[in-house]
């Protein structure tokens, strides 16, 4: 039985239920507590709050570092990136017609966990992070691992529990920073070019994810249940027109002050391009228009331009888009039966034809700019390895949590309305 009932019809959660909630509240209680402790986060932040006198001149308080209009701009961009990791992600992964409650919790949550995790790590030490305060590029690079932590559990949706995508999430955070680290920050890739993350954030979050669910992850009979309806659909082709909107504000998010402007217009060009492709090529290749493929695969171009976002220009980005989206829809029709049966796994979101590919082909494009061939591939080699060998091992830990009793469906962890 899944619940006890009172002598006056109240349902009970089952003991086992209410210690395994005690566990994963005292686990948000240490992340709060290490967030309170740790100084640079809790700098008094108001003392550095400027005021601006008659002259329009800046005063600084107390030597705390102070707000600049680009600042307030980053910080209109970061809502931005949270209007897309909330809104665009959650009604993305709501095309499986029985999963909505549980797909749009598990983008709650796996934001709720990415956000201070990243946080507490970085604030050890980083380059976005600044030892006086928290500051706006820390919120900025925060929510940047928690869209690829989306991006990973896109894998897996459907045949995790609640408990398991945060548990996906712990795991993931330091493996991304350490990837992070060692392309951006340790001095060893330098010339390594990925302004917008096609490999950073959207290649890694793919093959971490694939990782997780190739050989691992505990398989189900009824695999083939993840369906979707036109309800679900319509929802789904919502978060993708949400995360068109959004992108350029995604790639010209720490761009330099003087190349957001032509950072938004080549991403809107590749965004563009990258839709077109995937109407030819989906009725092409299919026959028809399918759903899947105009939801996911016209994004596919702001994947692929975020390695060369800012210094390429508006007819090259609409190329970069134009092969984006024939590359993705040829993914999600042609390569994605054959990778399923080659890493005996299912992808159920396509994260591989979505952020996969087209972010490789976005890394590789960036060696047309910097002509640094040797880095620029051993960069994305290094955050392949690095994605898939964490993925894995996080997969073997999942398993050890047990597996939902329903896959693809709300009933499993949810109330749901008859």
């Amino acid at each position: 039985m899944s619940e006890l009932s009172t002598k006056k019809g109240v349902k009970l959660t089952p003991k086992s239920n209410v210690n395994k909630g005690l566990l994963m509240f005292l686990l948000v209680l240490f992340i709060g507590g290490a967030l309170v402790l740790i100084p640079s986060i809790n700098h008094n932040v108001a003392a550095g709050i400027s005021a601006i006198n008659l002259d329009g001149e800046s005063v600084q308080a107390n030597g705390a570092q102070f707000s600049t209009i680009f600042d307030t701009l980053k910080y209109e961009r970061s809502i931005h990136i949270l209007a897309m990791l909330l809104v665009g992600f959650g009604f993305l992964m709501v095309f499986i017609r029985k999963h909505g409650y549980s797909s749009i919790t598990a983008t709650f949550l796996v934001v709720s966990i990415a956000i201070p995790m990243y946080v507490i790590i970085k604030s050890f030490g980083g380059e976005s992070f600044s030892k006086e305060t928290i500051n706006i590029d820390t919120l900025l690079f925060a929510e940047f691992a928690a869209a690829s932590l989306l991006i990973a559990i896109g894998a897996p949706l459907g045949r995790l529990k609640m408990d398991q995508y945060i548990i996906m999430g712990l795991l993931f955070v330091p493996t991304y920073i350490f990837n992070e680290w060692l392309l951006l920050e340790s001095g060893m890739f330098k010339g390594f070019l990925d302004t917008g993350g096609s490999i950073v954030i959207h290649a890694f979050g793919a093959y971490f994810g694939l990782g997780v669910v190739t050989n691992t992850l505990s398989k189900f009979k009824d695999d083939d249940v993840c369906e979707a309806n036109s309800n679900s659909n319509q929802f789904c082709l919502l978060g993708s027109m949400i995360l068109w909107l959004f992108w350029p504000s995604f790639t010209s998010a720490i761009v330099a002050p003087d190349r957001v402007v032509l950072t938004a217009i080549n991403t809107i060009f590749a965004l563009c391009g990258a839709t077109l492709a995937t109407y030819i090529f989906t009725k092409m290749i299919r026959g028809k228009i399918q759903i899947e493929d105009i939801a996911n695969a016209a994004l596919a171009g702001g994947v692929a331009i975020g390695s060369t976002c800012d210094v390429t220009t508006p007819g090259y980005a609409m190329l970069i888009g134009i092969a984006a989206g024939a590359l993705s829809v040829i993914g999600y029709s042609i390569i994605a039966p054959k990778l399923q049966n080659l890493i005996k796994g299912t992808d159920t979101c396509g994260i591989n034809n979505l952020h996969g590919m087209p972010g490789i082909l976005g890394g590789i494009v960036a060696i047309f700019i910097t002509g640094e061939a040797s880095i620029q591939l051993l960069g994305i080699a290094v955050t392949l390895c690095v994605a898939f060998v964490g993925g894995k091992i996080t997969g073997i830990v999942i398993n050890l949590f047990g597996k939902k009793e329903i896959p693809y469906s709300d009933e499993d962890e949810f109330f749901v309305e008859q």
